[in-house]
């Protein structure tokens, strides 16, 4: 009878996990984020059973399987972060599956508690911060620009410091390098109302700009 009561209890433990990975999966599959619905509850749910059996196998005093989630959980959270032009994007994703992992390890040690709490606090987050973290982005007023030039004689780079000058942008020139018979620059620029159109449209016209990203 001993041995079935802990069979469901395990069974309720990775139930718990299924629906904790789920409320998370679910903003990230709203977004279409490279984790979404499924992968979050994979790695609940595997982190709390990795975390039962640890508990089983080491009779309640080896951790080393439970501990070893935390190097593996690392692997899929590097394979979502990729940088694109001078940004980087899926921190949060990585962020959000190291913590996901978390939470699963928390109710395979029965701390259902503080589960609750964490999840309470990450749907928070995901969610009610987000009108916030858009407010403060909108007084962020510095864009950076990773221009590819075929002009490698400095006439472009003063040709577009001159521009931003004449139409009152700060800008700060951050790196200069030559790429085959290219030249990179990347420029930190500011506009006080944001509005980085002129210099989008100056560099889609302008005829030695191979490309730009920002």
């Amino acid at each position: 009878m001993d041995i079935i009561l802990q069979y469901l209890e395990e069974i309720g433990q990775v139930l718990f996990a299924f629906i904790i990975g789920a409320i998370i999966g679910l903003e990230r599959e709203f977004r279409s984020k490279p984790a979404g619905f499924r992968t979050m509850i994979l790695i609940c749910v595997g982190s709390c059973l990795y975390t039962i059996l640890s508990k089983e196998v080491g009779d309640g005093s080896d951790d080393r399987i439970a501990s070893n989630i935390v190097t593996g959980i690392g692997f899929i959270g590097a394979g979502v972060i990729f940088k694109e032009g001078i940004s980087v994007n899926g921190l949060t994703t990585a962020a959000l599956i190291w913590i996901t992992a978390a939470l699963g390890m928390a109710i395979g040690y029965h701390n259902y508690p503080l589960t609750i709490v964490v999840s309470a606090m990450v749907v928070i987050v995901l969610f009610i911060l987000e009108p916030v973290q858009r407010f403060i982005e909108g007084l962020h007023k510095v864009k950076d620009y990773r221009i590819k030039s075929s002009d490698t004689s400095m006439f472009f780079k003063t040709e577009f410091e001159n521009f931003l000058i004449n139409n009152d942008l700060k800008f700060r020139c951050m790196k200069i390098s030559k790429e085959e018979n290219q030249a990179l620059f990347i420029y930190r620029i500011s506009a006080a109302d944001r509005n980085y159109g002129n210099v989008d449209n100056f560099l889609i016209s302008h005829g030695l700009v191979i490309g730009y990203t920002s």
